[in-house]
């Protein structure tokens, strides 16, 4: 994700195109670049300008501007893609057309679209799939297609039907093949487009269409048929081997066997041009040049992205309803809705993002309608803020705003809704996330729901008892900094740091140790699994307990809960804040509960 995330940066003008692939622009933290992997998600605001004829038809102009979250994709750090897929409208969901969909795809995919996140495809690592498995095109095709069926299934399962039809399919242009480490990437757009400019008459969209499933080429008919046979019985290729995998794996076998005549010979077919120092290379580093100058990924994954993904305008109609907490008629609600420069602002933080003045946070998060500007004074509302009150609620005024670019920031005067952005200032206000709003009458913009629980758990103490205050104050930078790390004090007065897993924990207590305390020396426990018990069948047998003055006796008996009602109460349907007559109706209509008993 982070090498692809490069291609479209080196189109952006951002880094140079040599080091895209390698350079991993968007891993800014030393332990990211050491290990590999990504651990925060960073946030890039990108331009481009799109050729008039390839523009969406409802677009206003040629510019775009996008908004680009890369996200970690380990399993520890999944708090960290549900902070990013709150503040986004559109997902590139990247998999390895080797491995196929792993379980962390799935659980991501789940979140997008519970979050009315629209997604499109990467099939990614097509290198490895013709240098190291050696597929044939046939082969490649059914490993693509098994991959392409099995997101589809997973998007089948939680799709939301207000959104329409959300599935990927090559031959609508939602899906896109390639290499990121190699910085080469296709739609079948792209070939349909090159084609079609060889054969007058042809159309594009249609092309697309031949292009991929079971579409063979009978030369004889000169037409397209469904079956691998001709008529006169000889064996027919597939489309999209035939048209799309030859000309790469040509061009792969050329490269990677150093013939270099037949090699420049079809990069004058295929129009490439070499300088005089690629066409020294060999092996792997000439493959990578022609394939990069052959089929760019920018250009593909810039085209699907613009083309396929929504604009603010066009999702914040279907997303507010799961996004807004009061009314969906109130003037915020409709200013959400419409995504309306003008009206009331309401922006939502999803995360703290440090800065290089210790102890300091920008608050990143997404403008959701008005306008954000510096010096404005707001209402910073946090999670536990209920309208007509005064708790969890402070009215200051913004410091800065800033356009987050990876590990640098550009300061703005203003930003309008449909925008990522980072606020100065307001850090010491909220703990990890919420609402900032000019609205009085304005509601919350809903919790996020984490996909994993900070289960694993460390307790800390300093070696040097007098760094005790250190400890105290790091924790507080620590808990703001992650959106899923808890730190609180157990009854013994131990100091605990709870995280989703041992690698997540591990990077906490590092960020903990080496940027909040500044390198002050800590003893830590090993970690343990907090272990919970549950009620699975009704007891046998009634339980007494009498008061002091063995007047009173009150007798209990457990017994679970039924089916759904924990996922109601997970979902905010019901809860200890509901007015006792309106929670009453609930449950007994719903769950069969005595209604006296209910209240």
């Amino acid at each position: 994700k982070s090498t692809l995330t490069d291609s479209l940066l080196s189109k952006a003008g951002i880094i140079a195109a040599a080091a895209a692939g390698d350079m991993r622009y968007t891993d800014t933290r030393q332990d990211e670049i050491d290990r590999g992997i990504t651990i925060k998600s960073t946030g890039v605001s990108l331009y481009y300008e799109l050729p008039k004829e390839e523009c969406p038809p409802d677009s206003t102009g040629v510019s775009f501007l996008i908004n680009l979250i890369d996200s970690p994709g380990h399993v520890d750090f999944s708090p960290e893609v549900t902070a990013a897929l709150r503040v986004t409208d559109g997902a590139l969901v990247v998999v390895d057309c080797v491995e196929g969909v792993c379980v962390q795809t799935e659980t991501v995919l789940r979140q997008a679209l519970g979050e009315r996140i629209r997604p499109v495809l990467m099939v990614n690592k097509m290198d490895r799939a013709l240098l190291e498995l050696q597929l044939q095109p046939e082969e490649a095709y059914l490993s693509f297609s098994r991959t392409i069926e099995s997101v589809n299934v997973v998007i089948a399962t939680y799709e939301d039907e207000k959104m329409g039809d959300v599935q990927c399919k090559p031959e609508s242009g939602t899906v896109c093949f390639g290499s990121g480490l190699h910085g080469w990437a296709f739609t079948l757009n792209k070939f349909a487009k090159m084609y079609a400019s060889k054969f007058p008459g042809v159309e594009v969209n249609k092309l697309m269409t031949r292009l991929w499933g079971d579409n063979f080429y009978d030369p004889d008919t000169k037409r397209f048929v469904n079956k691998n046979t001709s008529e006169s019985g000889k064996p027919l290729k597939r489309a999209f081997c035939q048209y799309v995998m030859d000309p790469i794996f040509k061009l792969f076998d050329v490269a990677m066997k150093d013939d270099k005549a037949q090699l420049m010979k079809l990069c004058d077919a295929l129009k490439i041009k070499l300088t005089n120092e690629e066409k020294e290379l060999v092996g792997k580093p000439l493959l990578k040049t022609v394939m990069r100058k052959f089929l760019p990924a920018a250009d593909s994954l810039l085209e699907m992205i613009i083309l396929h993904l929504p604009s603010p305008v066009r999702a914040q109609k279907y997303r507010c309803e799961i996004l807004y907490e009061g009314p969906q008629d109130d003037e915020c609600a409709v200013a959400i809705q419409n995504c309306d420069p003008n009206g009331p602002l309401m922006l939502y933080i999803s995360k703290m993002v440090p800065t290089s003045d210790r102890g300091r946070f920008f608050a990143f998060g997404r403008v959701f309608s008005g306008t954000v500007k510096t010096g404005q004074k707001v209402r910073i509302m946090g999670p536990n803020y209920l309208p007509g009150k005064k708790d969890d609620l402070n009215v200051k005024n913004i410091q800065r705003t800033v356009i987050m670019m990876g590990r640098y920031t550009e300061p703005l005067e203003d930003c309008p809704c449909g925008n990522t952005v980072g606020l100065v200032g307001i850090d010491q206000f909220l703990v990890k996330s919420g609402t900032i709003t000019t609205s009085e009458v304005a509601h919350n913009i809903k919790v996020m729901k984490f996909s994993v629980s900070p289960v694993v758990r460390v307790a800390v103490e300093p070696k040097n008892p007098a760094d005790l205050p250190k400890l105290v104050e790091g924790l507080k930078r620590l808990s703001k900094s992650d959106p899923c790390v808890q730190c609180f004090t157990e009854e013994s007065g131990e100091h605990i740091v709870a995280g989703a897993g041992e690698l997540h924990l591990e990077i906490c207590l590092k960020d903990l140790q080496e940027d909040f305390m500044n390198g002050v020396e800590l003893k830590i426990t090993d970690p343990i699994v907090t272990y919970r018990e549950t009620v699975s069948a009704p007891s046998d047998h009634t339980v007494l307990s009498k008061s002091p003055n063995k007047h009173n006796r009150i007798y209990l008996k457990a017994e679970p809960l039924q089916d759904g009602l924990a996922d109601a109460i997970e979902a905010g349907k019901v809860g200890p804040r509901d007015d006792p007559k309106v929670r009453g109706k609930f449950l007994a209509e719903n769950f069969q509960w005595d209604v006296t008993d209910s209240r």
